[in-house]
């Protein structure tokens, strides 16, 4: 179901196309909120040249305006705890957390404050926006799929969304690293974002 459905007008005899906007869309304008315990935040870094660590942030808020009939005035913002970091180990996290890494304590909140949202195709946008992190702000590009809408046993409205992107650490300050014997680094510079959102839609 995308935002805009198009078809051709060929009275006049040219090749010309007007958009028609989707009701079922537009009905779900408005605002939304994320919803924590449906949704995750995670990330995946590769780890001595061979193999890929995941993990995901547990402590997260934010909040969507969707604009049916006009994506591009769609927005989005989420801050997400640095604290709530989790890989699976509890030493690893505690060096995330670290100077070394994100100074969890000085720098508390990585943020995302959405500038521009655009239709790629069908169920497919993209939102671009300010990453923050340790204070850095650098611009960032996520591509979402629109998994669709429903009303939950409890009468909320949700919408749901899948996200990805890719990073370069470095860009935002995280450069520690510690070399390999048999050649490489211990992490990659390139991290794997992923998003998995479901939000409900706020009372009127």
């Amino acid at each position: 179901m995308g935002l805009f459905n198009r078809k051709a007008d060929t009275a006049a005899g040219t090749a010309t196309t007007t958009r028609e906007v989707d009701p079922a869309l537009v009905a779900l304008t408005g605002d939304y909120n994320l919803d924590p315990a449906h949704s995750s935040i995670g990330f995946t870094v590769r780890h001595a040249m061979v193999t890929n660590v995941r993990g995901s942030f547990g402590d997260f808020s934010g909040s969507l305006h969707l604009n049916g009939a006009d994506p591009h005035r769609s927005t989005a913002e989420i801050d997400v705890k640095i604290s709530s970091i989790d890989t699976g180990i509890a030493d690893r996290d505690g060096h995330l957390r670290s100077g070394d890494f994100f100074e969890a304590e000085q720098f508390p909140l990585m943020t995302f404050r959405s500038t521009h949202a655009e239709q790629l195709g069908g169920d497919t946008y993209r939102i671009t926006g300010d990453l923050t992190i340790k204070d850095v702000t650098r611009p960032l590009a996520i591509d979402l799929e629109f998994n669709g809408s429903a009303t939950d046993p409890y009468g909320n409205e949700r919408v749901g969304f899948e996200g990805k992107a890719e990073i370069l650490r470095s860009d935002w300050g995280l450069t520690w690293n510690a070399a390999l014997e048999t050649g490489g680094v211990m992490v990659s510079d390139k991290v794997k974002l992923s998003f998995d959102i479901s939000a409900i839609k706020a009372a009127a």
